[in-house]
């Protein structure tokens, strides 16, 4: 028995493997079949009749080939047209024209490139509004200022206002009053009652270091020739000599004294002194007709002398607040230096006193005239 099994061994070995290929290969649905072929394939191999089964396995193997290929070439089969338009209807973009769809993109990059524009301007605006606003916001609106009122000056200034007046009536609306004539030593802004407080503190600190740097000398300013800014202003000049160097390093001092205390005050351009008695700014009407201010209309005083003005005070004043009636400006503080400076102190003293009588005569009287209307009868 045992030759018989060692011959049949390779034969059952070698179809036992071209099974399993052939299985792997096969789909699911006929596998039964293949295994009731590998059923009766086993029997008859079983009994002897190996080349017969092969020829079968292999006859099973072409036509399970054959099968599976047909149902490949069926699934590359191409869609129909209508399957291909059914499923390109179900795409979002299938009623969108090409040309359109170009038109709409070139015109939204065109709107956000409008909207683009129009933001940077408005940006452009908006930066220029909060300059403005800042400019506004510290725009000067008080300034130290060093009074003119020696009779001499004042009137020599009168004389050459009304011979620029003869030459050209429009100028003026340009001319400075006599009781506003003065030399502006600081200019600042302040924005509140506090800030006003701390500029009359400043300015009654300044007094000290005046007072040390003078030593009771007195201060004399000499006022001779006449020149211009840019052909807007015209203004008086301040000779040269010991005292107007004094004179600027007190407005240094003082300016750094404000400073010191968070007022925003000074220039950036260097203090030069001068007496204003013309400019077109006084006149937006005047600006609009006058540009520049022709200076052979004051030639013959070009060099003209004015006379000298003793220093004596120095007045916090404000640019928007009613002036007094002699046409100065409103005054918040003063500080006095010297004999001049006692005088006019003992002056102002004496003038907010009567102020003072006044006020409280006038208010006696209006308290005396209701109490008389509150008993006399009423009208029918």
């Amino acid at each position: 028995m045992r030759p018989p099994l060692r011959r049949l061994l390779p034969s059952l070995c070698s179809a036992a493997a071209r099974a399993l290929l052939a299985r792997r290969a096969v789909p699911m649905a006929l596998r039964p079949a293949e295994g009731a072929a590998r059923v009766g394939g086993d029997a008859r191999s079983a009994a002897g009749a190996a080349p017969e089964h092969d020829g079968l396995e292999n006859i099973q193997q072409k036509k399970i080939f054959k099968e599976n290929k047909e149902k490949t070439e069926q699934s590359e089969e191409p869609c129909a047209a209508d399957s291909v338009d059914s499923l390109m209807a179900e795409m979002p973009f299938v009623d969108t024209d090409i040309e359109d769809e170009c038109a709409m993109h070139a015109t939204s990059e065109l709107s956000i490139k409008k909207k683009r524009k129009r933001t940077i301007g408005r940006e452009i605006e908006e930066g220029i509004e909060r300059k403005n606003k800042k400019n506004k916001q510290y725009q000067p609106n008080y300034f130290i200022s060093l009074p003119i009122t020696n009779p001499k000056i004042t009137g020599s200034i009168q004389a050459v206002q009304d011979a620029i007046i003869q030459k050209d009536q429009r100028l003026s609306k340009a001319m400075v009053r006599s009781g506003s004539l003065h030399v502006t030593m600081l200019v600042m802004h302040l924005s509140s009652e506090e800030e006003i407080s701390i500029a009359v503190g400043a300015l009654a600190d300044s007094k000290v270091f005046v007072d040390d740097l003078l030593k009771g000398k007195r201060v004399d300013l000499s006022f001779q020739g006449i020149d211009h800014f840019r052909n807007q202003v015209g203004f008086v000049n301040l000779a040269e000599n010991y005292h107007t160097i004094l004179l600027k390093e007190i407005a240094e001092t003082m300016k750094k004294i404000f400073q010191e205390k968070g007022i925003m005050a000074g220039e950036e351009r260097g203090f030069k002194p001068h007496l204003t008695f013309m400019k077109l700014s006084k006149s937006t009407e005047l600006r609009k007709q006058v540009k520049k201010i022709d200076s052979s209309l004051y030639e013959d005083f070009k060099n003209h002398y004015f006379g000298d003005e003793i220093l004596h005070r120095f007045d916090l004043c404000s640019m928007l607040k009613k002036k007094q009636p002699n046409g100065y400006y409103y005054c918040e503080s003063s500080i006095v230096f010297g004999f001049h400076g006692a005088v006019y102190a003992s002056a102002l003293h004496c003038t907010m006193l009567a102020r003072q009588l006044l006020n409280t005569h006038v208010s006696n009287k209006e308290e005396d005239t209701s109490d008389n209307k509150s008993h006399m009868s009423p009208p029918d």
